[in-house]
C-alpha cells in the first residue's frame, strides 16, 4: 500500500509540473501566477500546495529535473559507448534537449529561471547546489573520456565539465532565442569537433 501511495505522490508531482512548464512557456514565468497554474492543472490550490510551496519551488523542480535528466544521459550515453567519442555523448545530450524542447519547451524554461536565480538569491542558492552537482557528474563523465584518451589528459576533468556545460546552456539559449531551425546542425558540429578516434 505504501508503494502505490508514493507512485500517486510522484505521478501527482509529475502532473503538476507537466503544467507548469505548458504554462510557463505560454505565458512566461512573471506572467504566470499560482491561480494559472491550478487552472492549467485543473487541481485546486489545496492540491497544488500539498506538494509545492510556491512557483518559486515550482521552478527549482522543473530545473532539478532538466538537469537530472541531462546528467542521467550522459551518463547511459557513456555507458552504452565506452569506446565512443565525446562528441557523439554531446551530440545525444543536444538531440535529447531538443526533443525536450519540442515536448515542452525547455529551452526557454530554463533561460527564465536562469534570469530569475538572478533575482531570487533563493533559487539562486539552488541553481549553485544543482550546478555544482552536475558539474561533478560531468566531470565523471570526461574522466571516463579521458582515461580512453577520447579527450586530452592535460585539463582537469572538472574543468572540461564546466566547459560542456557552457557548451550545453549555450545550446539552450540559442534554442531558445532563435529557434530549432537556427541550432538544427549542432549534433553534426559536435561530432565532427569529437570525432570517434581512428584507432
Amino acid at each position: 500500500m505504501p508503494r502505490t501511495s508514493e507512485r500517486y505522490r510522484d505521478a501527482r508531482r509529475e502532473y503538476i509540473l507537466d503544467a507548469a512548464r505548458r504554462a510557463f512557456a505560454r505565458n512566461g514565468f512573471h506572467a504566470t501566477s499560482m491561480q494559472d497554474l491550478f487552472a492549467e492543472a485543473g487541481l485546486s490550490s489545496g492540491a497544488v500546495y500539498r506538494y509545492f510551496a510556491g512557483k518559486d519551488e515550482v521552478v527549482v523542480a522543473i530545473v532539478e529535473d532538466n538537469m537530472r535528466q541531462i546528467g542521467a544521459m550522459l551518463r547511459a550515453v557513456t555507458a552504452e559507448r565506452a569506446d565512443g567519442s565525446f562528441g557523439a555523448a554531446l551530440a545525444a545530450a543536444v538531440e535529447t534537449i531538443q526533443e525536450k524542447h519540442r515536448e515542452n519547451g525547455l529551452a526557454g524554461i530554463g533561460v527564465q529561471a536562469w534570469t530569475e536565480a538572478l533575482r531570487d538569491p533563493r533559487i539562486g542558492a539552488a541553481f549553485e547546489e544543482l550546478l555544482t552537482g552536475l558539474r561533478s557528474e560531468l566531470a565523471g563523465v570526461v574522466a571516463q573520456y579521458q582515461r580512453t584518451e577520447a579527450l586530452p589528459a592535460g585539463p582537469s576533468a572538472e574543468s572540461l565539465a564546466t566547459v560542456t556545460i557552457a557548451i550545453l546552456v549555450g545550446y539552450i539559449q540559442q534554442l531558445a532565442l532563435l529557434g530549432p531551425e537556427a541550432v538544427a546542425d549542432t549534433p553534426d558540429a559536435l561530432r565532427a569537433l569529437w570525432p570517434a578516434s581512428a584507432g
